[in-house]
């Protein structure tokens, strides 16, 4: 194994120690607490966990989290109006609605009711309109921004660097392939129809895969010291791996991050991140 691991459990480590000393400091400052608050609709386990993980998280920093329990039967203008309610409320600096909803809620009507400014997932069109048009300061969605994050990490000047990303989805392929643009990279965006991926992920620098599909990049698949970001998070028996076979990429690779430690912290120390900048918007 050749690779050099991207510890998303230090890196992220590392933020949630930078800020909590900024969160200290603005309650000595101001005396007033950062709240983030998360609509939980329905009983998903998954759902449940990821909830208490990100209220620990909040924890660490000494930001202020709620919990706003819904039951599975909710109706989406239920949803909205919680949702509405939380915009109102001045001690609540940033929302997020926990995915997946229950099945017959509308996901993007719940999403447009956010207020943008307290939009800490970034997927509210506002912030998507203004991370395209690159007018403004908008709400990063929290995987993107950390997956650039770690690429940084790896000192690999992306100016001009070959890019692919595999996926399109508007929480990962869509928004990370806008951010490495922003960093001067070229892009290649894949997806389920593209022909021969393994043309295009050979020709990678840096290659981000976010696909949804175990094992889909194989090491013979990378080119010699690029950049591997494997966003994957798929079930292997009692074993959670991501898109790329880890063992044969990173052979090959100069970086990559493992499943689970690399992007999952990384998405959760940016959340509370987008908090703060919430607050300093809101607060």
């Amino acid at each position: 194994m050749s690779a050099v691991i991207i510890d998303g459990r230090e890196m992220s480590r590392k933020i949630r120690i930078s800020i909590r000393r900024r969160v200290d400091l603005i309650r000595k400052q101001t005396g007033k607490t950062i709240g983030l608050a998360v609509v939980l609709v329905g009983d998903d386990p998954a759902s449940a966990i990821y909830v208490r993980g990100k209220q620990r998280d909040c924890e660490k920093v000494g930001i202020a989290s709620s919990v706003i329990r819904m039951p599975a039967a909710s109706g989406t203008r239920d949803v909205e109006a919680a949702v509405r309610e939380l915009n109102a409320d001045a001690s609540i600096h940033g929302i997020l609605v926990q995915f997946p909803l229950p099945a017959g809620l509308d996901s993007n009507a719940i999403i447009q009711t956010i207020d943008p400014t307290k939009d800490v997932d970034g997927f509210h069109v506002v912030n998507c309109g203004m991370l395209l048009s690159g007018v403004g300061n908008p709400m990063i969605p929290c995987t993107p921004l950390g997956i650039v994050e770690m690429i940084r990490s790896t000192d690999r000047d992306m100016t001009g660097s070959h890019a692919v990303v595999v996926g399109r989805s508007n929480l990962v392929g869509k928004p990370v392939s806008l951010l490495l643009q922003r960093e001067n990279a070229t892009v290649t965006m894949c997806h389920s129809r593209t022909v021969d991926l393994a043309e295009h992920t050979r020709r990678a620098d840096i290659l981000v895969v976010a696909a949804g599909r175990r094992g889909l990049v194989t090491g013979d698949m990378v080119k010699h010291g690029a950049v591997v970001i494997d966003v994957g998070m798929n079930r292997d028996g009692d074993r959670v791996v991501g898109d790329v076979d880890f063992d044969s990429a990173a052979k090959r690779a100069g970086w990559i991050t493992p499943v689970p430690g690399g992007v999952g912290p990384m998405t959760r120390a940016i959340l509370l991140q987008n908090t703060l900048q919430a607050f300093k918007r809101n607060g």
